[in-house]
């Protein structure tokens, strides 16, 4: 058990909160300021070199609820030490997370571990939170991808979202094929640089540490080097080499070249014109004209990828500069563009959101999908959709929607 036991009102034991992520699960108590533990989103069985992802959408239902079920069973009895059946579940998600994903991850909490509750919470809607706001243009960037999705008293507008497949993998990626190996000591054997080339694989840390986000005017010069085939424009000069240790003794070595250029990627438009900074003027653009002056007044960067160093700034002058162009200036109702600094780092703001909602024991009893009303309909609805108790007319199409779920989907201005 873990050394200190939380009680909520009337006794209740505090929820275990989940911000289950692509690349990293970040997992601890509700009512608290950081989570107890983040672990990588991957199991690792024996007679097996590689680790399995756990965050799967490609695999069968079946295999995708064994690993799923082996990795909460490590969550539950090797970190929180804590019954599952004493304690509400309180779970960050993404509004882009597959139904069958959810579905899977609800049957191995009830079914497996017999959770009284189960509480499905989106990222974006619980980000806000931590700063006390009820609407709010929320930008995720993540592992796998770079999602913005706007938050107006409270509502999702969900036909406004914004995404690219652009995060720390393809910076992951991109770093592997930039670098093409390491640096190698002339004395180490064969099998210290397979070891080395393992540990390059998840070279993600050192990236985080050793790389940064230029500046915009030196950003432009290092896109105009990079695409200019004639040779004419010049390149910047590149920051220091690093070495990186590995484990004290092996080094890893990195080229300054990497370091400043790699993350120009993020802010490089392609074909259509797009990147990680239009993706925010592009989602303001679907938004009703009378919301974009608060909106874009109110913007939180959340993720992984945006603890980079200068990524919120160069994030920032990007929006101000490509909002002058006439794509946007004509259509945008606002110039003035403003980022909140929540009260957790970006990976975490979520998660702590997610524990800020726990902790209201009223409101997470009502929001929630019991056990026993799951095992009846055999349903999770969706966030839009609850009530107390949620309503079987949900489920049915032919009958008028809630209002909470016209909000949400309304696509007026």
């Amino acid at each position: 058990m873990p050394l200190f036991e939380g009680l909520g009102s009337g006794g209740e034991k505090t929820a275990v909160v989940i911000d289950l992520g692509a690349a990293y699960t970040k997992c601890g108590f509700a009512g608290e300021t950081g989570p107890r533990f983040i672990i990588p989103s991957e199991i690792r069985r024996a007679g097996q070199k590689q680790a399995i992802k756990v965050v799967q959408y490609n695999i069968n239902t079946d295999e995708l609820y064994v690993n799923l079920k082996e990795f909460i069973h490590t969550l539950y009895f090797r970190h929180l030490l804590v019954n599952p059946r004493d304690r509400r579940v309180v779970i960050i998600e993404s509004v882009l997370c597959p139904s069958n994903f959810r579905e899977t991850l609800t049957r191995v909490f009830f079914n497996q571990f017999e959770v009284p509750s189960v509480l499905f919470a989106p990222s974006h809607l619980m980000a806000i939170m931590t700063l006390g706001l009820s609407s709010a243009l929320v930008m995720d960037c993540g592992y796998t991808e770079t999602l913005v999705l706007p938050v107006y008293e409270c509502t999702l507008i969900l036909p406004a979202w914004e995404a690219m497949p652009l995060g720390g993998q393809a910076i992951h990626n991109a770093t592997n094929v930039l670098n093409n190996q390491p640096s190698f000591n002339d004395d180490w054997s064969w099998g210290e640089r397979l070891c080395v080339l393992k540990l390059w694989s998840c070279v993600w840390l050192a990236v985080v540490r050793t790389c940064f986000v230029s500046d915009l005017q030196r950003g432009f010069k290092i896109q105009d080097a990079k695409f200019n085939l004639e040779g004419t424009a010049d390149r910047p000069a590149p920051p220091p080499d690093v070495d990186y240790p590995l484990d004290g003794e092996k080094i890893l070595h990195i080229k300054g070249a990497i370091r400043d250029s790699v993350m120009e990627m993020l802010f490089e438009q392609d074909n259509e014109e797009k990147s990680i900074a239009s993706l925010i003027l592009d989602t303001l653009v679907k938004c009703p004209i009378d919301t974009r002056k608060v909106l874009s007044e109110n913007l939180v960067v959340i993720g992984g990828t945006a603890m980079l160093p200068g990524f919120q700034h160069r994030l920032l002058a990007e929006i101000r500069h490509l909002v002058e162009k006439p794509k946007y200036s004509d259509l945008l109702a606002t110039k003035s563009f403003r980022l909140h600094a929540p009260p957790a780092k970006p990976n975490c703001t979520a998660w702590l959101g997610g524990a800020i909602f726990g902790s209201l024991q009223d409101i997470l009893g009502s929001r929630s999908v019991s056990r026993d009303h799951y095992s009846q309909t055999g349903r999770i609805p969706d966030w839009c959709c609850l009530s107390t108790p949620p309503p079987e007319s949900v489920y049915d199409a032919r009958k008028t929607p809630p209002p909470l779920m016209k909000r949400a989907f309304s696509t007026e201005k």
